[in-house]
């Protein structure tokens, strides 16, 4: 199959979360499978010009967006076997960030109709494309209209995958005619009317051949208006062709024998290294050396919907253990300045660092013993996979893709991946980390098995690329 697949970032050219590397990821995995894979990208600002030196420029050309007549450069690379698409267009992507301008809805309406003229330009028909969150849900609109207009696009189909039904695209109705380019025959129920405003992705939903989501258990959340936030009945209407399939991580990537970060290198045949690797991260935080204390970590946003107001709740419990306890990431002032001051605190068992940086999160994967994910809502979750990946055992909440990839460890069986609980509540949270430090503490070597589980599945893309590999067949049927 001819697949193109469109996402407003992609790893590893630029990224601000999660969908730069499923971007970066899954095409890769499609590849392999024998697909013909293309990705398309905007030409941000922000690109490094290691990668800006090795495009091609293709052509340029231009295409009515309503009233205007916008101006596309097509710059081509291929990487890693693959052609990546590079959408050239100053005025909406030379600027300093990715998202977050006052004209978001036109500059990423002027991406999604790019993505549907490029094929065009190009003399390309793809079967599928492949189009994720609201930066690209006008595509499947758009190409609506563009498979009676173009003889190339007659028979392509368009799958759209909701990474995080928070984000939506919704914008005043005035946006419709002057800046999207749709006449008023869009601004209905099933399309894109919204409580009296444009929502691009219900219009996604409703305009599309086939919708995924990112994890079996929240494509079941999404029907109920908790997860949801305002689309339940959207995805009601449309059940009949949404499915969830959970993401997989890079596994050459994520790998602890070969991390040029760790201090030490290690895998699930010889983890001796582990050891080294959680002396040296003490030492770099300045938590007290000792390797029979067991490490919590968060490496995380830290804002209300990642469960972190559960975690300050409960932390004069949690710190009644002996344990150490370090934080990655930045998020609300509130959540900062309460592990700010518990660092003060508790010198020399918590740690808190308010930033990102890959080499430290590397290192805390590596270093850690038990990664803490309380999520109230997580559509997928990749963390708890990595560090399954670097034998650090994960405590989650029972919530989308974290209930799919942590089965909840039992030491009777001596099965399971991880400590979960259910209730958004402090006291769930702790009867979690409970479980999880008796059975570190008490039960070494179960504790030595179930690292070993854990950085043995297989987490990888191969999975996930079937699964999409199946929707598409049945999208072209």
């Amino acid at each position: 199959m001819k697949l193109f697949f469109a996402a407003s970032e992609v790893a590893p050219f630029i990224k601000t979360g999660g969908l730069a590397d499923v971007a970066g990821s899954l095409p890769n995995a499609l590849a392999k499978l024998g697909h013909d894979v293309r990705v398309i990208l905007p030409l941000y600002s922000a690109i490094p010009a290691m990668w800006r030196r090795q495009m091609t420029f293709l052509k340029s050309f231009h295409f009515p967006l309503s009233w205007r007549n916008a101006y596309c450069g097509l710059f081509s690379l291929a990487y890693q076997g693959l052609t990546y698409y590079f959408i050239d267009n100053e005025y909406y992507f030379q600027r300093e960030g990715l998202y977050g301008q006052f004209d978001d809805g036109e500059r990423f309406a002027y991406f999604s109709r790019a993505v549907v003229e490029v094929p065009i330009q190009l003399g390309w028909s793809p079967d599928i494309i492949h189009c994720n969150d609201w930066q690209t849900s006008l595509v499947p609109v758009y190409l609506l209209e563009a498979r009676h207009r173009e003889p190339l696009l007659m028979h392509t189909k368009s799958v759209f995958t909701i990474h995080n039904i928070e984000y939506q695209g919704q914008f005043d109705r005035n946006i419709l005619g002057d800046v999207l380019g749709l006449d008023e025959s869009y601004f209905r129920e099933d399309m894109l009317s919204y409580y009296g405003d444009v929502n691009l992705v219900k219009g996604a939903i409703y305009a599309a051949d086939y919708i995924t989501t990112v994890s079996p258990t929240y494509a079941k959340e999404l029907q109920y208006a908790f997860y949801a936030h305002g689309l339940e009945g959207v995805i009601a209407d449309n059940y009949h062709k949404f499915t969830g399939i959970l993401n997989g991580i890079d596994m050459e990537h994520n790998n602890p024998a070969t991390d040029p970060f760790l201090p030490a290198p290690y895998s699930a045949a010889d983890p001796s290294g582990k050891a080294a690797c959680k002396a040296a991260l003490q030492e770099k935080l300045g938590l007290n050396v000792d390797p029979d204390v067991p490490i919590i970590a968060c490496i995380s946003r830290l804002v209300a919907h990642k469960g972190y107001e559960l975690v300050t709740a409960a932390f004069p419990k949690i710190l009644e253990h002996y344990v150490q306890f370090v934080v990655l990431g930045t998020g609300d002032w509130g959540i900062e300045s309460f592990f700010r001051m518990a660092a003060q605190e508790y010198p020399g068992r918590v740690s808190a660092n308010l930033m990102y940086s890959a080499e430290l999160a590397s290192q805390l994967y590596a270093g850690a013993d038990l990664l803490l994910m309380p999520s109230i809502s997580e559509p997928c979750g990749l963390s708890q996979m990595i560090a399954m990946r670097y034998g650090t055992v994960p405590i989650v909440r029972l919530t989308g893709g974290l209930k799919d990839s942590v089965p909840s460890y039992n030491p009777t069986t001596g099965t399971g991946l991880g400590f979960t609980f259910g209730s958004i509540t402090p006291g769930d949270l702790l009867g979690a980390i409970d479980r999880g430090l008796e059975a570190y503490e008490t039960d070494r070597p179960n504790w030595a098995a179930l690292m070993k589980r854990g950085m043995t599945t297989d987490f990888s893309w191969d999975q996930s690329a079937a699964a999409y590999e199946k929707v598409y067949q049945k999208v072209m049927r």
